[in-house]
């Protein structure tokens, strides 16, 4: 009887066993050169190396064991295979579906081992032939970065395996190569592995050989390794450069570090090894120009041993954990960082350098000075740019197991279902971290993170601050990594914020706290007698959808205390995937979009720049929160500022004022900035001028700019603006009848009352107790909806918990009933009074209401009061406010208040008082999961404009309003919005007429998608109210 067994041995992909074969050691990343001019220009392309990206071919299967078995060998026929590009996710180029989650695996947990079917499984096939200039030489295979695991054969012959998704892997295949002729390279590559268990990061699941692959020439006998640390003396003045190389010859090896310029010799030194197979290098400099984020100062180090130079950027700075606090240079820092995945709206994880440059001159042109490579190494080319560019970079480890907690969660006790998230976390995540973090069969896997990490980017002075990894709870395998980490480098500080008694950290973290409680970290850190470690934001102000709010707070508490030295944003871009619907129509997908089941639906839209990686509001929010020039106080002679640049002074700028106010512009001109060194505070002085228009609320406005251009932005970029109330706005009175003016009212019917006035007639329902019609002498008809009392806004990501109570009173389905209306008359002026309660069907709670409306001339005045009362009244309510629809006529706005952007009261501080004119489209801010947007907020005045440029309008202001009003002009109902999914299916509801909202009052905005709600003083809460607007036609 036949017999056997499946599968005949255990799957290096499912083998805990075995993280590589045949793989060399983890190195720093470097290219070899032939001569030290080549090297200098840190091109790839001049170096001894061959690119293997290009067209591969590719077969796709469902599973490893139904791939294609000898497709290796030499003479394979792979004709009819699929031509794919490399790099490149294979999801993306029509194999297999995206699939994204933020928590959970999208297999069956049984750690190590994943499916075998349903574990998408790519084979690569391609040619290459030697370059002569490479004969003779080592050769090496290195892979960038290839998800999630893979074999690699060369010419039939398997070379070896290798595993850690964003890693790379370097094979020798010298022995396997023939240097006359074409090579055959076969790779198969598994989505799944037994390391996906630790790569659980909240992105899309996809795969294939997504960084660049190279053929690297070495000389037989080669430098292998270096380490270059430039380390400071004590008083941050003198240097010594330490480097530390490591030989496979005896070969000499020559030092050279040159200056900037790339000329200029600082210092040469000629070694060769002795009995070690390294060689150290120890050369004191003599007060190096410092490398900072602000002033990144690179030198360039070459080596040379035989036909074989490296060059490497080198920053002299030092970082070090003192007195409780981070110090670089001696100097105490803030993070004004962001969390940046790797992402492409088409590409995926594959992402081109270009687009990756962009990001980073993004981040330096918004006035970020840090990033966490969130949650894996980025692609090599980050790090360069980020060493000349100028970034403090938190480099973290290719590691997550966050799903483990779901199966603690999903397994407590009905009376512990209903715990917060926090008491919930105190309870699971120990009990999560014993699978993986606190196992010991897991040690070398977490191990094999550290040092893949560290020995690749170990020469970047950018990069100060290793990170363990993320979201993968707390045991004795991250001890590990950070003894490891630590013997092997000293010279940088560890995170990682599942160590909440920052056991093994150099530094607490935190992720989406409230600022009050980083407020009493701050003062039990002050209170304590010995030094205490500081405390980092690794992750807050969630910047999904319209959102986040409340920046301000969060800095004014890191600027107010010493030991808050900053945090990331969650997070920089949006990760849709640019996709089409059944109809051919574009949009960005999220999950379950592509049929992926489980999904975290569109969490994975939370970003500050949309999925295209365009500046969302939320980033020109934060560019205005973390500007390093700050107000402190302004008059018509002169502004007091902060300057919050850690290390340099202001003589970089150049600062320009204007005179804004109610409907005009008036230019200055250039001021003298004086130097104002780092956190100090100083005074720029205004020269005497006269306001050229009297009696109109009025602001000083200063722009700073650059003075020079930098890399990362031409001369002239503007850093930020400050801007403050030179003079209020005056009283204005209700307006009156005009004399002489006549205004009659007459009852058409039981239920409709006509009023004509010289230039305007209206309609008024009696049994809506609402204006349904109001003409004028330059049109037909102005409104196809009255301005009705309204509370509800379309839900904001950010509303997901406030919205549930909402949701559940029913705001969004209240309705106006009318209870009583009266009206009266004088041969000028009728006044109609209406008794209404605004309420929601189910619930007996109410807002009780009276309107008087007073008509006159083309003028209607609207009172509004109102009462919230009822046991189920809501604690708050989204917003306070007339809403009402305007003829499709209308097409522009004109307004006086923050802008041009769109603002609430908890995100306005980027947008500045003017005058603005806009087309209705502009106002509408087009977030990829649509919802409340487009609000202007602090508004004195605004002109609807339509017809023959602008021959027909409505006029709209709050009396007695100091601070103005909030209004949004759309052609999207809430209802509308609400019900939208993507974008085109709101462009499907779009209504030719013009939805207006006159809003007293508007809810802001928070972070509770992930983090706090609304502050306090932010929220609008249920209590009584007043306010009063006047209507004008023209």
């Amino acid at each position: 009887m036949a017999a056997g067994s499946f599968p005949p041995s255990k799957p290096d992909w499912s083998n805990l066993s075995v993280l590589h074969r045949n793989t060399l050691p983890p190195r720093a990343n470097f290219f070899n050169y032939s001569t030290k001019e080549d090297a200098l220009t840190y091109f790839a392309t001049n170096s001894k190396a061959l690119s293997l990206n290009g067209t591969w071919k590719f077969n796709f299967a469902e599973s490893p064991f139904k791939a294609p078995s000898k497709f290796f060998q030499n003479g394979f026929d792979t004709s009819k295979w699929s031509d794919i590009p490399v790099p490149s996710m294979w999801q993306l180029e029509g194999f297999g579906k995206p699939h994204y989650t933020n928590i959970v695996y999208p297999f069956h947990v049984d750690p190590p081992n994943v499916p075998f079917d349903n574990n998408q499984t790519g084979s690569y096939v391609r040619n290459f032939t030697v370059p002569e200039s490479f004969s003779g030489s080592q050769l090496r295979l290195r892979f960038e970065g290839v998800d999630s695991a893979f074999h690699v054969w060369v010419n039939g012959k398997e070379v070896g395996y290798s595993q850690g998704a964003r890693n790379p892997s370097e094979f020798d295949i010298t022995e396997y190569v023939v240097e006359k002729g074409e090579n055959v390279l076969a790779v198969r590559v598994y989505q799944f592995s037994d390391g996906s268990y630790i790569e659980d990061q909240d992105q899309w699941w996809l795969s294939g050989i997504f960084r660049d692959v190279n053929l690297l020439a070495f000389p037989k006998n080669h430098i292998q390794d270096f380490f270059a640390k430039p380390e400071l003396d004590p008083d941050y003045v003198n240097a010594t450069l330490s480097v530390k190389v490591d030989i496979n010859s005896s070969e000499a090896v020559s030092l050279s570090l040159l200056d900037s310029d790339k000329k200029s010799v600082i210092v040469e030194e000629t070694k060769s090894r002795s009995d070690s197979n390294s060689i150290s290098f120890s050369i004191p400099i003599t007060n190096p120009h410092k490398w900072t984020a602000e002033d990144p100062y690179l030198y360039h180090l070459l080596l040379t041993s035989g036909h074989q130079t490296l060059s490497q950027r080198i920053g002299f700075r030092s970082i070090e954990l003192k007195d409780g606090l981070i110090l670089v240079n001696g100097k105490r820092i803030v993070l004004r960082g962001v969390n940046r995945h790797e992402h492409h709206p088409t590409k995926g994880r594959a992402v081109p350098y270009d687009f990756l440059r962009n990001d980073l001159l993004l981040m330096k042109t918004h006035n970020i000075n840090a990033l966490r490579t969130s949650h894996q190494p980025n692609d090599p080319r980050l790090y360069d740019l980020a060493d000349e560019l100028g970034l403090w970079v938190m480099d973290e480890a290719d590691l997550e197991c966050h799903g483990f907690d779901s199966i603690h969660e999903a397994s407590l006790p009905e009376n512990e279902q209903s715990k917060s998230f926090e008491e919930k976390k105190a309870i699971t995540y120990g009990r999560a971290g014993k699978w993986l973090s606190d196992n010991p069969e897991w040690e070398e896997a977490y191990l094999d993170r550290a040092k893949q990490l560290v020995h690749r980017d170990k020469n970047h002075p950018c990069v100060i601050m290793w990170s363990l990894g993320n979201e993968a709870f707390y045991g004795q395998n991250f001890k590990s990594m950070y003894k490891w980490i630590k013997e092997f480098d000293s010279s940088r500080l560890v995170h990682y914020e599942g160590d909440v008694k920052a056991e093994t950290t150099d530094c607490f973290s935190m992720m989406y706290p409230k600022v009050e409680i980083i407020l009493d970290f701050a003062k039990e850190w002050k209170d304590q007698q010995e030094p205490r470690k500081p405390m980092i934001l690794c992750e807050y102000a969630h910047a999904m959808g319209n959102g986040p709010g409340s920046f301000k707070e969060y800095l004014d508490a890191f600027y107010n205390n010493p030991c808050l030295q900053g945090g990331f944003v969650w997070e920089w871009a949006n990760h849709g995937l640019k996709a089409k619907n059944a109809d051919g129509e574009a949009y960005y997908a999220y999950g379950g979009d592509f049929g992926d089941i489980p999904n975290d639906y569109n969490f994975v839209m939370d970003g500050l720049l949309f999925s295209d990686h365009t500046p969302t509001p939320g980033l020109t929010e934060y560019k205005k929160a973390i500007a390093p020039i700050q107000l402190v106080s302004g008059s018509k002679g002169s502004v007091e500022v902060v300057n919050r640049y850690d290390f340099i002074d202001l003589s970089h700028l150049n600062c320009n004022y204007s005179i804004i106010g109610d409907g005009f512009v008036q230019q200055g001109g250039p001021l003298l900035v004086p130097e104002i060194h780092a956190g100090k505070i100083g005074i720029i002085d205004i020269p005497q001028f006269e306001v050229q228009k009297k009696g109109v609320e009025t602001f000083m406005l200063l722009t700073f700019t650059l003075k020079e251009r930098t890399p990362w932005a031409p001369a002239g970029h503007e850093i930020t603006t400050i801007q403050y109330q030179l003079f209020p706005a005056p009283y204005q009175p209700k307006e009156k009848a005009t004399p002489g003016s006549s205004t009659a009212v007459t009852q058409l019917s039981d239920y409709e009352l006509e009023i004509k006035g010289s230039k305007s007639t209206w309609r008024f329902d009696l049994v809506k107790g609402a204006l349904t019609s109001w003409s004028n002498s330059t049109s037909n008809e102005l409104l196809s909806l009255g301005p009705h009392l309204t509370f509800n806004r379309a839900h904001t990501d950010n509303d997901c918990r406030v919205g549930l109570e909402w949701k559940s009173k029913y705001i969004h389905l209240m309705k106006s009933y009318t209870k009583s209306v009266t009206w009266t008359s004088t041969p000028q002026t009728v006044t109609i009074k209406c008794s209404q309660q605004i309420a929601p069907p189910v619930l007996e709670w109410s807002v009780d209401a009276e309107f008087i409306y007073q008509f006159f001339d083309d003028t209607v005045a609207i009172s509004v009061s109102g009462t919230p009362q009822g046991q189920n009244l809501p604690k708050t309510l989204p917003r306070i406010g007339l809403e009402m629809e305007l003829v499709h006529d209308f097409n522009t706005c004109s307004y006086f208040g923050r802008g041009p952007g769109e603002g609430y009261t908890d995100k306005k501080l980027s947008q500045n008082f003017g005058t603005y004119t806009l087309p209705i489209e502009k106002l509408h801010t087009p977030y990829e999961f649509p919802q409340e947007n487009g609000n202007r907020t602090d508004v004195r005045w605004v002109k609807l404009l339509g017809g023959d440029k602008g021959s027909v309008g409505l006029k709209a202001r709050f009396v007695n309003r100091p601070k103005g009003f909030d209004f949004a002009a759309s052609h999207y109902r809430t209802e509308d919005i609400e019900k939208s999914q993507h974008p085109y299916e709101l462009e499907k509801c779009r209504r030719k007429e013009v939805i207006v909202r006159l809003d007293e009052a508007h809810m802001g905005l928070g972070s509770a998608s992930c983090g706090p709600g609304v502050l306090p003083q932010y929220a609008l809460e249920s209590k009584p109210f007043r306010f009063e607007v006047v209507l004008s036609s023209f």
